[in-house]
């Protein structure tokens, strides 16, 4: 695996919420600490669009205040889901500075236009840092911090996307411990759940947090939780991080431990043949350790934008105060790929810019040449 890719031209968002309709990637708000002021009011969500063919983000038009598409979209939030099941993106949750939301939103990936379904059934409460994933045509919500009740959540809900009729999920066995900024990904008819937040009064805060690191899986063909006896070397509990699956391996990336206090950039595989745990090594120059960024597959390649980091400006005058800890963060505008089956042509050219070659015009032929000059306009650092 090669990180071939890393540039500064994508949007500055951070807690965003982002899916994929076939080789476009559709990004969902956000916020960046520049425009927090957007997030007191209730300003129509900013969707940012990126081709994955030549690389380059641009911003949808947001609706007039007097227009009927104003009346049916999201409002700018963070902490919420965005999942595809065919040509729409369902987005879900989420919150602004004053509220949390429990109306579900429709994005038309081929009109660009926004809808709000009527859905029939028991209806999740308000939350954010839940997780969201499709098993079939349905989508299902575990986890999050209920806005209404104060509270973690550790209940599972499944929207049919057919019907639009919500189900709250009766299950059996153990569930995962009341969390929010987990992970949950979809593996054949299994939810898998990994990390986040949890806190030692259960369902309530009491800031004594702590950052579970094992797998629980739930199986939707009888509704029941597993916690599989696990083997290997276990990444570190941590919430905010990604998660991605590729060749039927769950994938994690970044992430941050508050207990800690370290934002991580290392990668873990995990089977679920094996239940077996492994650190990945990547090749290339990896992302600044960080938290609350994006990953999405397609095809053979990874695509992580977003997110923040510690910011090493700051760091000389790092202040215990949790509140002075989230100032010293820096937002990313960044876009890297990471290329999970890199042919030979890819390594070779990799190795002649890794080593800064110089390549005389005709020793290549003509398209090994552009190919060659486009990675290096791809592959220039971001920092």
């Amino acid at each position: 695996m090669y990180w071939t890719t890393h540039l500064k031209t994508g949007p500055r968002r951070v807690n965003h919420a982002a899916a994929a309709v076939g080789e476009t990637i559709y990004t969902f708000g956000g916020y960046c600490t520049e425009e927090i002021l957007v997030y007191r009011v209730k300003e129509p969500i900013d969707v940012h669009v990126l081709n994955i063919n030549c690389l380059e983000w641009h911003q949808l038009p947001r609706p007039k205040i007097d227009s009927q598409q104003y009346a049916v979209t999201p409002f700018q939030r963070y902490g919420h889901t965005a999942v595809a099941f065919g040509k729409n993106i369902f987005i879900w949750g989420g919150r602004n500075d004053e509220s949390a939301c429990n109306r579900l939103f429709c994005f038309d990936t081929e009109t660009w236009l926004w809808s709000c379904p009527t859905t029939t059934g028991v209806l999740p409460c308000s939350r954010d840092g839940h997780s969201a994933c499709i098993i079939g045509s349905s989508m299902y919500i575990f986890g999050g911090y209920e806005e209404e009740f104060e509270r973690y959540s550790q209940e599972v809900y499944a929207l049919d996307l057919l019907t639009m009729h919500w189900t709250y999920v009766v299950t059996q066995g153990s569930p995962p411990d009341y969390r929010d900024f987990h992970t949950g990904t979809t593996i054949g008819n299994r939810m898998y759940i990994f990390g986040g937040r949890s806190d030692f009064a259960g369902p309530h805060s009491s800031e004594a947090d702590y950052y579970p690191n094992e797998i629980v899986y739930l199986d939707t063909s009888n509704m029941t939780w597993h916690k599989p006896e696990t083997k290997g070397e276990f990444p570190i509990g941590r919430r905010s991080h990604s998660a991605f699956l590729y060749k039927n391996n769950l994938y994690i990336f970044g992430g941050f431990n508050g207990i800690l206090n370290e934002h991580y950039n290392d990668m873990y595989s995990f089977c679920p043949l094996t239940n077996t745990w492994r650190p990945v090594t990547t090749l290339g120059l990896s992302p600044k350790k960080r938290r609350r960024q994006v990953c999405i597959v397609i095809h053979d390649k990874m695509y992580l934008f977003g997110g923040t980091s510690p910011n090493p400006i700051c760091l000389a005058e790092e202040d215990t105060n949790n509140m002075a800890q989230e100032m010293l963060l820096m937002d990313h505008d960044d876009l890297h790929v990471l290329d999970l089956r890199p042919t030979l042509k890819t390594l070779c050219m990799l190795s002649v810019i890794s080593y800064n070659q110089e390549i005389h015009k005709g020793s290549l032929p003509d398209d090994v040449m552009e190919d060659l000059e486009e990675m290096r306009r791809k592959s220039v650092a971001c920092y």
